[in-house]
């Protein structure tokens, strides 16, 4: 408080707390402390010259905007890799050699890797500014006594603000008076239920989720109306502590490029090493420095594998099509590896666990229990006595009968579900193929349930409209509405029926009878509904009570003359229900080895309720479920051990979330994230993978993550991480399969320089071998379907190299045959009388013989070509033709004998050619055999 009157008199804003809020006391201090603190009036607010005066103190109501640098920044970061230096290189030295084309080839990669980066930092931008459409709306504030609408970039701290249902919050407001007001804070919070609002004042360590005298910025008024006066506005709102975390977060490497930039940055030192040892080696031979220098730039140019950044794009562009044909729309391409690599998912439970649509699930009558089929908004279910079973074969119309009859059969039921139904301001609209909730989600859940049950609440308010109601309050904590006949003439007349529903408890203190399965009166057996109500509760369920009663024509609904007199109907339990296939999704992540944690701000026993019901344990005793409030009590150092042990974390806030992936990260955890709030968006962005929920997500969660989900289905993502896991093997597959060719082309020059001896290839021959193979053979790796068992593997540990010890020796094997096999066929050629062109055409047609068999060898690193299928990926066999063709054409056609310095052989020639390529094959089968183990 001290701290804001300083602020105020040093005309300065209030320094923001770590809540987020200008000031966090506003919850803890009374009203009038509060208004006078604000120097406004809670019942005429500001004046107009202070709102201007403010106005130019306080700025607008607006998020501050950050930006990473101009456009020629943007695009100069993204020059700045390894991978990238490798190809400059190689453009440099074909351009050196007057190889135009491959140069342009080279150089046009280059370009495309650079433009989708900048098109990323771009789109990544648009997180910070979705979030301000979430406070560009029009809000009505009362200035100088009057009543206005304004836009809610002009609100001041100060400002006195209406709301009504329907209302989006323009800023952070105390409340200075409310009549059954709620707000749905979910997107903020993460609590599923629509938050019932009050004056009371709270203690100042209040956290924000249960701040009750609070409405905050972006939230949604789903019932009831208030006024409050604004404390917090633009980057000093909860909002602008999300926009700020969200800004200071620095989005983490994939480990893909991660590992591409360790292995790019060694293979151009290996390179240029190796090209220095060549020219200092011909020197010292005593060959001409000119000479030397070709020859090493030739080495570089065989050692350099220019087809690795097109096999990466393409092969994670083919990942990208088949997660989206999986409903996983993917925004940035190497998270698609990053997927695979996952060994930890945390998820939201509110829209992904669950359906994000509370629906009646228990019924309880004094005449007997009953159980709710269906799920969400939707009409699709019936009501069928407890445990009888949803039975075979009904259709919609069959359950609204049965529903209908069990109605009918228990009259308790069928006051139970219209006090549901009528005592509720809730509507459900069809949107498409979509039933959405305009209200509270809880009271949709009950109007939901009368449908089901075949009651027409929309008929019963036609014949008996509402005359008045006593909303829900935190301190009256039920909801009575007075309805009154209807005559032809359209007067009233008769008794008039009072409908109630809210907390058990309150309701039982209200009620005198219960009702029977005839609609009679009986005795209140108040222990036997509390022991009914717990029962639900115990199992992670919201119960409400429901009753009745009758008045004279033209009595005035109030609390007074409800006490005692009220029959109770019963009992309706209700949840967020977990989605059909999060459990079957949780047990395939958990056989992956992937670890499942549920992040949310929901109450703890509801988020272990969910994550009992889909696999997730969760259990207090042992510490495996944690409070934000309990988190926050943690030592740093205790943290990472807390948060790894754990597997629920519930009433988290935005900040926490963050700490939370951190301390996962830092035991080299690569950790997805999912969410569709806006408090979760700072998390997406700190995750190695952030996946929003496309359905049920906001905007700014969409844009903050890496990959959408269009079904926001848990079980996408257990698709998505399978996918993720064949891009990384196939990526793996094409770097084992091109580096023995690149490094045979290196020392195949090396020896001949060492050795005095005439090249056996050519430069241009050389990039003959290394565009075409690239694009005809290796590409086709990308193609390669998934290998059995891909799910029933650890995933890869984050520290692990691109290539294990058992893959380089392989790569050695493979460069070791090609170089022998080159030499022999090279020498042999000469001896035999052939010409140095056509000794030449023969040592490049066994580079091209030997890949193309060791292409089939690489379609997996474990099992032979024949058990995974000879012809499973048609794109390999249309390479081979195609790159054969290539071979016959640089041998035989005049044309490109005289750009490539070829010449054609003979049938003996390629007899030789093809032993050497089967030997190799042979060679590497066996050692396939013997290594498979220790993969």
């Amino acid at each position: 408080m001290e701290k804001t009157r300083q602020a105020r008199s040093t005309g300065r804003r209030p320094a923001a707390a770590a809540s987020g809020t200008a000031d966090p006391a506003h919850h803890g201090l009374p009203l009038h402390e509060v208004v006078l603190l604000l120097g406004t009036d809670h019942v005429q607010g500001l004046a107009s010259a202070e709102v201007a005066r403010r106005q130019i103190q306080f700025g607008a109501n607006v998020l501050p905007r950050s930006r990473g640098g101009g456009i020629f920044r943007k695009l100069a970061r993204q020059f700045n890799n390894p991978l990238v230096y490798v190809l400059l290189a190689a453009a440099a030295v074909t351009l050196f050699l007057g190889e135009y084309l491959d140069s342009g080839v080279i150089l046009a990669v280059v370009l495309v890797n650079t433009v989708i980066g900048f098109v990323q930092e771009v789109r990544a931008e648009a997180a910070l500014d979705a979030l301000h459409s979430l406070v560009r709306t029009r809000a009505v504030v009362v200035r100088d006594g009057q009543r206005l609408e304004v836009p809610s970039e002009d609100l001041v701290p100060g400002d006195l603000v209406l709301l009504e249902a329907g209302d989006k919050v323009p800023a952070d407001l105390r409340l200075v008076r409310l009549s059954g007001l709620r707000a749905d804070e979910s997107a903020l919070t993460g609590e599923s239920e629509a938050v019932a609002k009050d004056e009371v004042v709270l203690p100042p360590t209040t956290p924000v989720a249960d701040r009750r005298n609070m409405v905050y910025s972006g939230t949604l008024v789903t019932a009831g109306t208030g006024a409050g006066v604004v404390v917090a506005i633009g980057g000093e709102t909860e909002l602008g502590e999300i926009h700020r975390l969200m800004g200071a977060v620095q989005p983490v490497a994939t480990p893909l490029t991660q590992k591409l930039a360790r292995f790019s940055m060694t293979l151009t030192v290996a390179i240029l090493a190796l090209a220095a040892v060549t020219f200092l080696a011909g020197v010292a031979r005593g060959q001409e420095p000119a000479q030397m220098f070709t020859a090493a730039v030739a080495l570089a140019v065989g050692a350099i594998p220019e087809g690795l950044p097109a096999a990466v794009t393409v092969t994670l562009a083919i990942g990208v099509r088949r997660m989206a044909r999986r409903r996983a729309v993917v925004r940035r391409l190497p998270v698609v590896e990053t997927l695979g690599s996952t060994t930890v998912i945390c998820s939201d439970k509110t829209g992904t666990f669950t359906e994000n649509q509370m629906t009646v699930r228990g019924l309880w009558t004094p005449a007997g229990s009953y159980d709710v089929t269906g799920s969400g908004y939707g009409p699709e279910g019936r009501i069928l006595p407890a445990g009888a079973g949803a039975g075979a074969g009904a259709g919609v119309q069959g359950a609204v009968e049965a529903a209908g009859g069990a109605a009918a059969q228990d009259v308790a039921l069928h006051w139970s579900l219209l006090a549901g139904g009528a005592c509720n301001d809730a509507k459900v609209v069809r949107e498409g193929d979509v039933w959405q909730v305009q209200g509270d989600p809880t009271e949709a859940a009950m109007l939901v349930a009368a449908g089901k049950g075949g009651v027409d609440t929309a008929q019963f308010l036609a014949a008996t409209p509402r005359r008045s109601a006593l909303p829900f309050t935190s301190e009256r904590l039920y909801m009575a509405t007075l309805h009154s006949p209807r005559l032809p003439d359209g007067s009233g007349t008769g008794k008039d029926t009072v409908l109630v529903k809210g907390a058990v408890e309150r309701v039982l203190e209200l009620c005198a009878w219960q009702m029977d399965s005839h609609g009679a009166n009986a005795h209140l057996n108040k222990q036997a509904v509390l022991e009914v109500a717990h029962r639900f509760a115990g199992t992670g369920l919201r119960v409400l009570a429901t009753a009745t009663m009758h008045l004279p024509a033209g009595t005035v609904l109030s609390e007074a003359n409800l006490h005692g007199q009220l029959t109770l109907t019963g009992l309706q339990a209700m949840f967020d229900p977990p989605r059909e296939a999060a459990a079957a999704a949780v047990r395939a992540c958990h056989q992956a080895g992937v670890a499942v944690k549920m992040i949310t701000g929901d109450h703890v026993g509801t988020a272990a309720t969910i994550a009992e019901a889909v696999g997730i344990t969760a259990d207090r005793a042992d510490g495996t479920a944690l409070t934000g409030a309990e988190l926050g009590a943690i030592p740093a150092d205790q943290l990472p051990d807390a948060v790894e042990r754990a597997t629920v974390f519930a009433r988290v806030s935005p900040e926490q979330k963050l700490r939370l992936i951190g301390a996962l990260q830092s035991r080299g955890h690569v950790v997805a994230m999912t969410g569709d709030g806006v408090n979760d968006a700072p998390a997406l962005r700190q995750a190695n993978v952030g996946i929003a929920m496309g359905r049920s997500g906001t905007e700014v969660a969409k844009e903050a993550s890496d990959i959408v989900l269009t079904d926001d289905d848990f079980a996408t993502i257990e698709a998505a991480v399978e996918e993720g896991r064949n891009v990384f093997d196939n990526l793996t597959k094409f770097i084992v399969w091109t580096l023995p060719t690149n490094m045979g082309e290196g020392l195949v020059i090396l020896v001949a320089i060492l050795a005095g001896a005439t090249l056996p290839v050519l430069p241009t021959q050389i990039l003959w071998i290394n565009m075409t193979t690239a694009v005809c053979l290796g590409l086709m790796l990308a193609f390669e379907p998934k290998e059995p068992g891909l799910m029933s593997r650890p995933p890869r540990a984050p520290g692990r190299p691109l290539l294990t010890w058992t893959l380089t020796l392989r790569i050695l094997l493979v460069s070791t045959l090609l170089v022998a096999g080159t030499w022999w066929i090279f020498e042999l050629e000469l001896d035999s009388g052939a010409s140095l062109a056509e000794a030449r055409t023969a040592a490049v047609n066994v580079f091209v013989a030997v890949e193309l068999f060791y292409l089939f060898s690489c379609r997996s690193l474990t099992r032979s070509v024949w058990r995974i299928g000879f012809f499973s990926n048609r794109w390999v066999i249309l390479g081979v033709v195609v790159q054969a063709a290539g071979q016959l054409a640089i041998t035989y056609s005049p044309v490109m004998n005289g750009l490539f310095h070829t010449a054609p052989i003979g049938v003996d020639t390629w007899l030789r050619i093809l032993g050497i390529a089967v030997l190799a094959s042979l060679v590497v089968a066996v050692d396939k055999r013997f290594r498979r183990h220790a993969f």
